[in-house]
């Protein structure tokens, strides 16, 4: 066992610990034994199950949610020292009794819904930039205030404005090291051409039955986004968009669900939620952009837009479709991939 692996057990009988000793005070009664959950730790109590999560747990309710179900509880109470706003949110959209606790020292208080955070706009020298990502053949994307071009679903370009000197410029490349590296290389090639070298580059590397690449793997949710934007009746739709997902994604490096929105032929508001990988978080994750989605479109609004999940059929589990079945609005699945 290496130091770092001693680091990581020590870790986990802390929390357990922490866990125990949190539930036991909160509810003076004495309490069963922790059991082993990956994220953090957790333990079963009178058919309540009680989760702390450690590690990213804003991200960790489907899994918190999977082990309660899987343990055989009636519900959920769910622990954390931070996102437990958006623990919260999420936990509003389920069916199954969920509780969010916010861990103050030895103190649980009742975690509120965190409200979405409020539309970021480009700034308009950003936008003129626009106009210039799309002669190069990427497609302008705007996410949470910042404008990108992408080339099926992958990042080649951002706009941004230079720390040092101010001046705003689009740099190319796949992410802030790529971009960083193509600056040096070629900042005095047009950026214009430069794009379109890279567009060329990315979308042979990116079409079906082209060879493993790591361009063709970064991204594989948005590249699902992008075939759904071209063929939108795979989920039954009349158009789809990009949309911006409920929280913004921290890297290009890890694999996060990515938000489409439509309507279909009919009219009726459609949200496609597209993921790649086995996720349980994608269940919550979709019921959260699907609220966000409509608030977006009528503030304080509570349903009406139907949901879909787009996703490889391989990365499609019994668990996820439990989950999903959970929710208090339906969700369906589609096989894209």
């Amino acid at each position: 066992m290496t130091a770092a692996d001693d680091d990581a057990a020590r870790r986990s009988r802390l929390i357990g610990i922490k866990l125990r000793a949190l539930v036991a005070d909160h509810l003076s009664a004495d309490v069963g034994d922790v059991r082993e959950f990956a994220p953090g730790a957790a333990l079963l109590h009178d058919d309540a199950a009680w989760v702390y999560l450690d590690d990213r747990p804003g991200q960790r309710l489907g899994a918190s949610l999977a082990w309660a179900l899987r343990a055989g509880a009636r519900s959920l109470d769910v622990i954390a020292a931070a996102d437990t706003g958006v623990l919260a949110r999420r936990a509003g959209e389920f069916a199954f009794p969920i509780s969010v606790w916010h861990a103050d020292e030895r103190s649980l208080l009742a975690a509120i819904p965190e409200p979405f955070e409020p539309t970021l706009e480009v700034p308009a020298h950003h936008l003129e930039l626009r106009q210039l990502i799309a002669d190069g053949g990427a497609d302008p994307i705007v996410e949470h205030g910042v404008l990108v071009g992408e080339v099926r679903g992958l990042e080649v370009c951002r706009v941004v404005d230079d720390p040092a000197t101010g001046v705003t410029r689009l740099e190319v490349g796949v992410g802030a090291h790529d971009r960083e590296a193509f600056q040096m290389l070629h900042g005095d090639v047009p950026a214009v051409e430069s794009l379109a070298r890279v567009v060329d580059i990315v979308a042979e590397v990116r079409s079906p039955g082209a060879p493993q690449h790591p361009l063709n793997r970064l991204g594989a949710e948005r590249l699902i986004r992008w075939q759904v934007e071209q063929r939108p009746e795979l989920v039954g739709a009349a158009e789809v968009r990009p949309a911006e997902p409920p929280v913004a994604r921290t890297n290009l490096k890890d694999p996060t669900p990515c938000v489409g929105t439509g309507t279909t032929s009919a009219g009726e508001r459609l949200v496609v939620v597209c993921a790649s990988g086995v996720d349980l978080e994608v269940v919550p994750y979709a019921a959260d952009a699907r609220l966000a989605a409509e608030r977006a479109v009528e503030p304080g609004s509570t349903g009406g837009s139907r949901l879909v999940l787009a996703m490889p059929a391989r990365d499609r589990l019994p668990l996820t479709d439990e989950l999903a079945g959970l929710l208090t609005q339906p969700a369906e699945f589609v096989a894209v991939g």
